[in-house]
């Protein structure tokens, strides 16, 4: 028997850490290979990561609402004679830094992965991280635990090797670290740290390093985000639970009795202030803003439209055989408006390319979707959204939005977009200045679709009206290209049947 550690790989495009949002297993959990460990968060999606190994959970390195550093090790398994690395799927690889290609390590020297197993080499120099690489033939199954009477250690059952490990303060104790750095000691609960005690299952033991000294505390993880959430120092809890260990009412109490409820727990109400901290996707979206903000040179551009014709239209889409079982809304039409658009004006579907000083015009249109999610938000994209039929296009669109919202939005989703809808409209809000989305020349904002008093053949009559606004970059697109081209999607708005002249 062997054990392995499985390194945090590069989930995205270049990403250098993760947070920790939740272990599917513990330790002393047994594990098939391609069995999901962990979901983690990186700057721009939450990914669930598989196991590379059969075999026994020894450690669990990072704790949920842990920053760990990609090629940071995050758990370790104990493997059976004979386990290797999960066999090859033909789905695609994700792409991974040369630096941290190999995403299983260990105490032992083990031989490279090979190519197309995971954390093996895949095409184009990436590595195969995701769930879904190679089968699952086998069904996961959890070792009997041990149990602790009047301070003896009961042997394991026949067939059950011992973990190595002691009480807290023994040898056996592991390192948690944190970008390479120890944080924290990590001990497995089964151990009773007192005598006569015993530890409810799953409850980890953490010697934190503070100002007042290093305190060893007990607490399952729901338990410690809880704390977390509500600024609790669990070293100044004192604990009633089961062997010394800190439950949640320990942790509610120590919070005072003046909280509130806040996600599903308690939180002071009398703070006048909050921190939240700055990490993950709400990190990568400041940064691109700032950077797009700061780079591009912005103009914004309006027109009101009179979109009682794409109501109209939008209604008759939702009777038609051929969009059957498929949801309609006006954003499909201002989305194949876009995509017609373009076709006279490129421009607004280009990118700057500074090294090169070109300007690089793509022929084809990879329509990004602003999308509000718990996380941020995001921009996942249509490829060659312009090359879709009607359905074609609104599957994709519910699809996109129904994916955003469940937050499992894939990385390779949110790269290589062209142009950008966000549509403002869905909160009532009538325009805005948006932000460019960084690497495309324009985004479109979509506003409420209102009945407004409109001049109609000399008439004033209540009409559904919006207004578009466009920002564009005016290194790339002029005035008149701008113009040119809010004006055709207003058209199209305006009267669907203009799509036909395109």
């Amino acid at each position: 028997m062997a054990r392995r550690q499985f390194k945090l790989p590069d989930v995205g495009e270049g990403l250098t850490e993760g947070e920790i949002l939740q272990w599917f297993v513990q330790v002393g959990d047994r594990v098939t290979t391609n069995q999901t460990l962990v979901e983690i968060e990186t700057a721009k999606a939450a990914v669930e990561l598989p196991s590379p190994y059969e075999g026994e959970v020894v450690e669990l390195l990072a704790s949920v609402g842990d920053m760990v550093d990609v090629g940071a090790p995050i758990i370790t398994i104990e493997t059976e004679p004979g386990s290797a690395p999960a066999a090859p799927s033909e789905a695609p690889a994700v792409p991974a830094q040369a630096a941290v290609a190999e995403a299983m390590g260990g105490a032992d020297e083990e031989p490279a992965v090979a190519a197309g197993l995971i954390g093996g080499e895949a095409p184009g120099g990436r590595t195969a991280v995701l769930v879904g690489y190679g089968p699952r033939n086998t069904t996961a199954k959890r070792r009997p635990r041990r149990a602790v009477h009047d301070g003896a250690h009961q042997p394991p059952p026949a067939g059950d090797p011992e973990v190595p490990g002691g009480p807290l303060g023994s040898e056996g104790v592991k390192p948690v670290r944190h970008g390479g750095l120890e944080v924290g000691r990590l001990v497995e609960a089964r151990e009773a740290p007192h005598a006569g005690s015993a530890v409810p299952a799953r409850t980890i033991a953490v010697e934190e390093q503070g100002e007042i000294g290093k305190v060893t505390v007990l607490a399952k993880p729901p338990v410690r985000k809880m704390a977390r959430d509500l600024g609790v120092d669990l070293r100044t809890v004192t604990p009633t639970g089961p062997g010394g260990t800190i439950t949640r009412a320990d942790v509610a109490a120590a919070a005072g009795p003046s909280a509130v409820s806040l996600a599903g727990e308690s939180r002071p109400s009398t703070a006048r202030e909050e921190r939240i901290p700055i990490k993950g996707v709400r990190k990568m979206t400041a940064q691109a803003m700032v950077t797009s903000a700061f780079t591009a040179p912005h103009v914004t551009e309006f027109v009101t439209v009179d979109a009682t014709r794409t109501m109209d239209f939008v209604e008759q889409l939702k009777k038609h055989p051929g969009m059957a079982g498929i949801k309609v809304s006006p954003l499909l039409v201002l989305a194949k408006a876009v995509c017609l658009a373009v076709r006279n004006t490129p421009e607004v579907n280009a990118t700057w390319d500074e090294q090169a000083q070109e300007i690089v015009l793509k022929r084809y249109v990879n329509l990004g979707i602003a999308a509000a999610t718990p996380r941020g938000l995001i921009v996942p994209n249509i490829k060659d959204a312009d090359a879709m039929s009607w359905p074609e296009l609104a599957t994709a669109l519910n699809q996109l939005t129904e994916t955003a919202r469940a937050g499992r939005t894939a990385p390779s989703d949110m790269a290589g977009g062209t142009f950008t809808i966000t549509n403002v409209g869905v909160f009532g809000v009538d325009t805005g200045t948006p932000i460019i989305n960084p690497g495309e020349s324009a985004i479109l904002a979509f506003g409420a679709i209102k009945p407004q008093p409109w001049v109609v053949e000399g008439v004033v009559m209540p009409r559904q009206v919006t207004t578009l606004a466009l920002s564009f970059d005016h290194r790339i697109v002029d005035g008149a290209a701008g113009s040119k081209f809010l004006v055709d999607v207003a058209n199209v708005i305006e009267n669907p049947i203009a799509a036909l002249l395109f």
